[in-house]
């Protein structure tokens, strides 16, 4: 479905752009920050019963759309969820476990357009409100030239339950805003895909948005606007598209062993205490 304002796919570069790409149910088909949450119990981080919750909100993010009510529990749940672990644990289980994770969910046409971009000379950036220590590595596997995410507050090496900075909403197109004076973007040349209305002023600030697998707010709107809705489905083996790296391959295929082993060493402390 076409609109005025543009299509998805992108033309020859004129000036330097950029192309902004929300992550969750628009890259990947789920919420990133709750993806790992498996890896994160088998590494001894969450109890059975805060992954029983998480696959709720899992759930409900999927079926009810990420308006803001929703949003804001699924933000007020993982701070609660993360209060106390260490730091330099989530980066070690998330780099391990990365492939393993998110393989199976990324949008194979979601992939194409990053590639598209990338191939007439467009930069392409991955905008979210989860974590930098999940949705950075995503965006280094997935060959972004740079993400805008959330920060948690951390202190004496492990996360204090806080926010220190938080890309939601308005947010987002202000650190859009920023990140474009820096690079010299014109924003009327750049794309920005998302699939929920709170993303709408990231949308607007841009020449080139599209709505992807929206929400009902969100399709109401672009409809309203001319925006091309586009409809992602089809997830990807990134090993059948993207090089992998060595290192990651070789932790792509230790990761059954890393994580039975983490479980092992969970049970023993426990037993022993």
């Amino acid at each position: 479905m076409a609109g005025s304002r543009g299509s998805a796919v992108p033309g020859r570069v004129q000036h330097r752009s950029a192309a902004f790409f929300d992550l969750d149910k628009t890259i990947i088909a789920k919420s990133s920050s709750l993806a790992f949450n498996k890896p994160f119990q088998a590494g001894g981080l969450i109890t059975r019963g805060a992954m029983l919750r998480s696959a709720y909100a899992q759930f409900v993010y999927l079926v009810g759309g990420a308006d803001h009510d929703q949003m804001e529990k699924i933000r007020a749940f993982m701070s609660q969820l993360v209060e106390g672990w260490d730091v330099e644990t989530v980066k070690e289980i998330v780099a391990e476990t990365l492939h393993h994770v998110v393989d199976p969910i990324v949008y194979d046409e979601a992939v194409s357009l990053m590639e598209e971009h990338h191939a007439v000379g467009r930069d392409v950036v991955i905008v979210s409100t989860s974590g930098t220590e999940v949705v950075g590595p995503i965006g280094e596997m997935l060959g972004a030239d740079d993400v805008i995410a959330s920060r948690l507050a951390i202190a004496d090496g492990r996360y204090t339950g806080g926010i220190d900075y938080y890309a939601y909403a308005e947010e987002k197109a202000r650190a859009i805003e920023e990140l474009s004076a820096q690079r010299g973007y014109e924003l009327e040349d750049c794309f920005a895909y998302s699939d929920s209305i709170t993303d709408a002023p990231m949308l607007e600030l841009v020449g080139h948005p599209h709505a992807v697998n929206p929400d009902k707010d969100l399709r109401r709107l672009a409809a309203s606007k001319g925006w091309p809705i586009l409809q992602f489905s089809r997830p990807v083996t990134l090993r059948s598209r993207i090089p992998v790296k060595p290192t990651l391959a070789a932790l792509t295929v230790g990761t059954a062993l890393t994580v039975g082993g983490a479980i092992w060493l969970n049970r023993r402390r426990k037993l022993g205490a």
